[in-house]
């Protein structure tokens, strides 16, 4: 007989853990192995990486995760090789072999069709993607051997670096970083690039190497937190204000705090802006941190309400602070 398994007691946790996602696990595999050693509630993340893809993969816990969907408009970095003369199904390592050609480009030849994929780019999403098309992933079409119309897509590859490139021998490859905005797929770019060089290629390494102001060297990975005991994993949790990069701090009375929370407009002297991070005072004289109530913007001297935590949520996260 099987031993009955033990029911993990959930708990709220709030807050961001940056972690350098495994190569071979899906995004939301490597999200519920942290969720159940954090033993938290509610987690969500702030976008994809595919399986083959290692790297900066932000956690959002709790409260946190009111905000993530901020984080998908961030810019990203990623490293790859890719693999040159060898066209795949997917355009990665783990698609069949659809084509092979010889590689006879010079590096003369590698700089100049770089700097073509430099800037605005409209790219067509690859039927092997978690896009999805009449409420069904496109990779879902791809697995039962159909093609369907995807609409092109504006991206903009901000930086293009040449890190290393072989194209003599039994597996010619260029390694490249590309610095680009949301929305780029880079197995996309990869597979674009050879194209031009006139070889075609997929990619056979991807790595993320920074999300907005995450970077991999904050990250942890999941072998050292499961290496932690509980105490531990939980101070590897950065604050839900992480998410708020970029916003305007406003700090209201507790009085106003208290409206504001409600879903009522504070009218005050403070300059429009897009983007506020709201804060109310102090708890105690013990306490001497703000606590964060919820992102606004600010039309006309009135602080409009946008995503709010909760009082209870609040409560929670003061209580959790050293």
């Amino acid at each position: 007989m099987h031993a009955p398994r033990t029911r993990v007691q959930r708990r709220p946790v709030h807050g961001v853990l940056l972690l350098d996602k495994p190569l071979g696990l899906s995004s939301n595999q490597a999200l519920q192995k942290a969720k159940w050693l954090l033993r938290a509630e509610k987690a969500g993340h702030t976008g994809t990486l595919d399986p083959l893809a290692t790297g900066v993969l932000p956690l959002c816990f709790g409260a946190a995760t009111k905000f993530s969907q901020l984080h998908l408009d961030a810019d990203k970095t990623y490293e790859t090789t890719v693999r040159l003369g060898v066209r795949t199904s997917t355009a990665d390592a783990e698609g069949e072999v659809i084509q092979t050609r010889p590689v006879d480009c010079t590096p003369g030849q590698v700089v100049e069709v770089l700097d073509r994929f430099m800037g605005p780019l409209q790219q067509v999403p690859p039927m092997h993607s978690a896009l999805k098309k009449d409420g069904k992933a496109l990779y879902e079409y791809a697995r039962e051997g159909e093609t369907v119309e995807r609409e092109p897509r504006d991206v903009v590859i901000h930086e293009l670096e040449l890190l290393d490139m072989q194209l003599q021998g039994e597996a010619p490859f260029l390694r490249l970083r590309v610095h680009c905005s949301k929305g780029t797929y880079i197995r996309t770019l990869g597979e674009d690039i050879a194209e031009a060089l006139g070889c075609g290629g997929h990619l056979t390494a991807l790595r993320r190497v920074a999300t907005g102001p995450f970077a991999e060297q904050d990250c942890l990975s999941l072998a050292a937190l499961e290496a932690m005991d509980e105490p531990q994993r939980l101070r590897q949790l950065r604050p839900v204000e992480v998410l708020l990069d970029g916003h305007e701090a406003v700090t209201l009375d507790g009085d106003n705090a208290g409206r504001f929370l409600s879903g009522l407009r504070r009218r005050g002297r403070w300059h429009d802006t897009e983007r506020a991070a709201v804060y109310g005072p102090s708890t105690s004289p013990e306490q001497a941190a703000r606590s964060l109530l919820g992102t606004a913007h600010v039309k006309a001297g009135e602080l409009i309400p946008g995503r709010l935590l909760s009082p209870i949520e609040i409560q929670q996260i003061l209580e959790s602070q050293p």
